[in-house]
């Protein structure tokens, strides 16, 4: 099947991602550049967004009976209303209060909204295109969000502005949706494993899912701090922030095609050692100018990014083929715990050794990590590289991702013929998180 051709039935959705994406992707960045402005302490701002986090996950578990007791459509226009109400209301006080209460509301409702795109992109997918959907819907994230950041670099006297810009290219994303005549799919049911069950089966994957939260989860709440203590402008900060998330991007696949040819624990220690000591070289990096400053934290970003879907897979290897969907829904609960937490503790390690408190946090993640993994290197012998399953990049947004991997076709009976035709939505079988 041509590329074009796979993505054609759902291109409506790649478009109301990357409009939520390049939308809401800077809002986090000015939001934390304000906040510093306005000199509050740096465990207030990572109090405030962490709140985010905190609402992506409740949303995660709660927006599906939204979505299947009203519907897609009107669940995704709704749910675009309230984060483009809220992304307006931020510059009209600024109180950590009330922020904070509009992230924890802007996280639930992006998680409503990914629900609705992932539920539709499972629905859409086939044994043709399913790795098509996957990559191009991973690449509208990265891309739009990491584009979107230049936005900042607007001027804005009015101090309402960039808010503005940032509200219309939100509420553009409901236009696509609203129009589409696409019929409303069914949400897959997915019953996540328990943590003791994902823990019994790999507790690498597990550690290395909340690392990855703890890590990720810090990094877009306060790198924009960091960035505004070392000195940077608007302009450069958005600079920054582009590098970071697209270093996400490039790395994903050359590492995640060497973890399925050795042992994949070799890896993913591999990747937490390098970020440990990218970590290191980010405290120094200020006085290596901006170019450093910026390929650091792409190289930064890339090894950051790929650790989570590094420990999908190899949390996979060590279960049977049926419980692979529910312990990656299981796992992405998991790494959005973490990255509600990270924002918390790294403020407070930056509040008592300045911004670059931010990457000593992650340093002494990364290096806590390591000992981590090598013990569990001597705790139990590798699983053969030919008996691994294939390493998937994956988002970390709700359990409705999970069914779009390709290994997962078996386990949810999807057939290449083109999707059937959902019953009435009232008889849809929703997911129990």
């Amino acid at each position: 099947m041509a590329f074009k051709d796979a993505l054609r039935p759902v291109l409506v959705l790649l478009v109301a991602t990357i409009l939520l994406m390049a939308g809401s992707g800077p809002l986090g960045t000015i939001l934390g550049i304000r906040m510093n402005e306005a000199e509050l302490a740096t465990p207030i701002i990572g109090l405030v967004m962490a709140a985010y986090f905190g609402g992506l996950t409740v949303g995660s578990l709660q927006t599906f009976r939204i979505v299947t007791r009203i519907g897609h459509i009107r669940a995704f226009a709704a749910f675009t209303a309230i984060v483009t109400a809220s992304t307006l209301a931020y510059p009209v006080h600024l109180d950590p209060v009330p922020w904070a209460a509009l992230r924890f509301v802007q996280g639930f409702c992006m998680a409503g909204l990914f629900v609705c795109i992932e539920s539709w992109l499972n629905d859409s997918a086939t044994t043709q295109n399913r790795g098509a959907l996957l990559a191009s819907y991973m690449s509208c994230m990265y891309l739009a969000q990491s584009a979107g950041q230049f936005m900042i670099g607007v001027p804005d006297e009015t101090g309402f502005l960039l808010f503005i810009m940032m509200g219309v290219v939100l509420s553009l994303a409901a236009v696509p949706v609203a129009m589409t005549r696409m019929a409303p799919p069914l949400l897959p049911d997915i019953a996540s494993l328990s943590f003791r069950r994902l823990y019994e089966a790999s507790p690498l994957g597990i550690f290395g899912c909340i690392s990855s939260g703890l890590v990720i989860g810090a990094i877009y709440a306060l790198a924009p701090v960091y960035a505004a203590g070392i000195g940077f402008d608007l302009r450069q900060t958005a600079w920054f922030m582009s590098a970071i998330i697209f270093g996400g991007v490039i790395l994903q696949w050359p590492v995640g095609r060497l973890s399925d040819l050795i042992d994949r624990r070799l890896v993913i220690v591999g990747v937490i050692i390098a970020g440990a000591l990218t970590s290191v070289a980010m405290i120094a990096a200020p006085a290596g100018g901006q170019i450093a400053l910026l390929i650091l934290g792409a190289a930064f970003g890339g090894i950051a990014f790929v650790l989570y879907p590094l420990c999908v897979a190899h949390t996979n290897d060590h279960l049977e083929r049926e419980e692979r969907i529910a312990a990656s829904g299981g796992l992405v609960l998991t790494y959005s715990a973490g990255a509600t937490l990270g924002p918390l503790l790294a403020a407070g390690v930056m509040n008592l050794a300045g911004p670059a408190g931010l990457f000593l946090f992650t340093a002494v993640v990364g290096f806590l990590s390591v000992g981590f993994a090598v013990w569990r290197l001597k705790a139990r012998a590798p699983v053969p590289a030919d008996q691994q399953g294939r390493f998937q990049t994956l988002p970390r947004t709700t359990p409705v991702a999970a069914p779009l991997h390709p290994e997962s076709e078996e386990d949810f009976g999807f057939s290449s013929a083109a999707p059937a035709q959902n019953p009435a939505l009232e008889n849809a079988e929703v997911p129990r998180p």
